[in-house]
């Protein structure tokens, strides 16, 4: 999958260079060990958010009958991390405001039962965070041996490596973290990239960088600075080009740079100064959508120059790329498609009255979408014309992102009971 050779490593010191080689073979076991039987990390194992080409979903669905509805686990406190599947377990993290703390849980695969929860922090909480962010929206990333899970904790970002049983391995201070300018929380997931974690922590300071640390130790191999501007994007590891990148958007730029070294690949000056959603590409292309200060959607051409842009805002919502379209939830309720050689818009139709956090997912075919107030749609992932296979209620809050295994979709949801927010994580499926 990965065109990454030893000449990748020219920009290392010697001492390096054996480091950069185990990542590249590194890469190249990740990718093949994390098979369709797991989903690993944030938007899967190809970093693309499309499920395995076998998964399949039920066709319909309801949370208050219970109707394919196979299991559903309260989740104390909030987050809003998707779940990873590893093995024979699910892991989240959640954060529990009156506790003051910030965990790791962990629930069996197949009953959804819980099995265990680990506090990683107690007390030293950020005061203030978006309303539509939470202290626990990083998703997990499993590296093949440790479940790795970070927080912004005590005025910095705060990386844990755990055991599938709940034993700490290492525990790094990433950086500081520490906006002057706006209390908006943190959200970047890590990014596993052979040997290495891949972290971005971005804000208006002057440790704002990516970073990269040894997934064994979590000491620090390199760091790349970044402008001093608060940013919320993860980065992803993808094939652009013929070659292995991190790409990464904000700042104003889109940004690719070689994950061994953390050297700039390429760096093209558009978007805005703040984006959350993650990177996605279609051969040579990468397209992103933001919304701070400026609302816009953006394509470049890697190492090239902005192939097309547009004015549609998807600003939370990472987009969704499928065989020369993208699929945009944008932020209004409006879902969009576009073929991505030239941003021609192929069909756009209006789906409920707006408010979008989670990003669209690929299954068996179709398009899987959450609203915040609860709603998931349904639609036919084609650019020929808009289909509505199905629109269903499913609890009356979700902003992370739904994933699709074992035949199932799993779903982080919230219920008002009694007047207060109860999250759950859902199994759909068919029984």
């Amino acid at each position: 999958m990965f065109n990454l050779t030893a000449s990748a490593s020219r920009f290392l010191p010697a001492s390096s260079r054996g480091l950069a080689m185990r990542v590249a073979l590194g890469l190249i076991t990740l990718n093949q060990a994390a098979t369709a039987d797991d989903w690993t990390t944030w938007r899967g194992a190809a970093g693309d958010n499309h499920a395995a080409a076998a998964e399949t979903i039920p066709p319909n669905w309801d949370l208050r009958t219970g109707k394919n509805i196979l299991w559903k686990t309260r989740i104390a406190g909030r987050g809003h991390s998707t779940p990873i599947v590893v093995g024979d377990a699910i892991f989240l993290t959640t954060a529990d405001e009156a506790r003051q703390t910030q965990s790791l849980v962990k629930l069996d695969r197949q009953s959804g039962k819980r099995v265990g929860e680990w506090v990683i922090h107690q007390g030293a909480l950020p005061q203030r965070v978006h309303a539509h962010n939470s202290l626990a929206s990083p998703t997990p990333a499993f590296d093949g041996e440790h479940v790795i899970v970070v927080f912004h904790q005590n005025d910095a970002i705060v990386a844990t490596a755990m055991t599938t049983g709940g034993d700490q391995v290492w525990q790094t201070r990433v950086g500081e973290f520490r906006p002057a300018r706006f209390q908006f929380g943190y959200g970047a997931s890590p990014l596993i990239a052979g040997d290495l974690v891949i972290i971005a922590a971005e804000y208006d300071g002057k440790d704002s960088g990516l970073y990269a640390l040894d997934r064994a130790t979590g000491e620090q191999v390199w760091k790349v600075p970044r402008s001093s501007n608060l940013n919320f994007a993860t980065p992803i590891l993808a094939n652009v080009g013929g070659r292995a990148s991190v790409l990464l958007a904000g700042a104003e730029t889109i940004s690719a740079y070689e994950p061994t070294s953390g050297e700039v690949q390429w760096s093209i000056k558009t978007t805005t100064e703040a984006i959350c959603g993650t990177c996605v590409w279609d051969g040579d292309r990468v397209i992103v959508s933001g919304g701070n200060p400026d609302a816009g959607t953006w394509c470049v051409s890697a190492g090239g120059d902005v192939v097309w842009d547009n004015r549609v805002m998807c600003y939370e919502q990472s987009l969704l790329a499928v065989d020369g379209f993208v699929f945009g939830f944008a932020d209004n309720g409006v879902i969009y498609c576009w073929q991505t050689s030239d941003g021609k818009e192929m069909w756009r139709s209006r789906l409920g009255g707006g408010g979008v956090s989670a990003s669209p997912l690929l299954v068996d075919g179709r398009i899987v979408l959450a609203a915040e107030d609860g709603t998931m749609y349904i639609i036919a992932a084609t650019p020929e014309r808009f289909q509505l296979l199905e629109e269903l209620k499913t609890g009356e809050s979700i902003f992370a992102s739904p994933i699709a295994i074992d035949h199932r979709l799993l779903v982080r949801t919230a219920i008002d009971e009694g007047g207060r927010r109860q999250e759950y994580l859902v199994a759909i499926g068919i029984r």
